[in-house]
């Protein structure tokens, strides 16, 4: 019988395996940025490594809208000129990054971090729903922007914060124009973005 000598990892390995943990990044992908970060990039690669080692060290989520930043809360809601009587839901921080660079929108954010998904675990607590609750039976809020995407698990998602705010006599209305069945906020362009926003309708 044929011994088969199981090759041993080396570090390149760990890295190429690493870099697949973002998305849309296969092994493929990952083996080409690895060669090219130690070809050609060393000094790039080792300032990359800083700045994702104290990036991740020093992010943590604000305390009142759930996106990443950097103190306990972020400059939107650290901002006293935005409105507080409107909040827009969002799934990512980076939808909040695509509403600003595409809209007017002044108010401020909610951001769910996921979507309902109980076959994986991801429950109203999970996507701060008992903190949203909280935040909308203040009073303060009186118009409940629904900024996720149009997906299954993003409609039920919808359902629930909609009878939320409902049971808070809070106005509720979703994007609709322009954004497509199954799409994602974060890639839509912005002109579509801002339609999209402006033509928002009750829910």
């Amino acid at each position: 019988m044929e011994n088969t000598v199981q090759k041993k990892k080396t570090l390149i390995d760990d890295l190429i395996g690493a870099l697949t943990c973002l998305p849309g990044v296969g092994k493929k992908t990952a083996q080409r940025m690895t060669y090219h970060l130690l070809q050609r990039g060393k000094e790039d690669a080792l300032n990359l490594s800083d700045i994702l080692k104290e990036t991740v060290l020093k992010t943590q989520n604000c305390k009142s809208c759930r996106t990443l930043c950097q103190g306990e809360y972020c400059e939107i809601c650290s901002d006293p000129s935005r409105n507080d009587d409107v909040l827009c839901i969002v799934e990512s921080p980076a939808d909040i990054m695509n509403i600003e660079n595409s809209t007017n929108y002044h108010g401020k954010y909610f951001v769910l971090n996921g979507k309902l998904s109980p076959l994986d675990g991801i429950g109203p607590n999970e996507i701060g729903l008992d903190m949203l609750d909280e935040k909308l039976s203040s009073g303060k809020v009186k118009e409940l922007i629904l900024a996720v995407n149009y997906t299954v698990e993003s409609d039920v998602t919808a359902h629930v914060i909609s009878n939320i705010a409902l049971k808070n006599s809070i106005k509720v209305t979703r994007l609709a124009q322009g954004v497509p069945v199954g799409g994602e906020l974060e890639y839509l362009d912005q002109r579509t973005l801002s339609k999209a926003f402006e033509k928002r309708t009750l829910y």
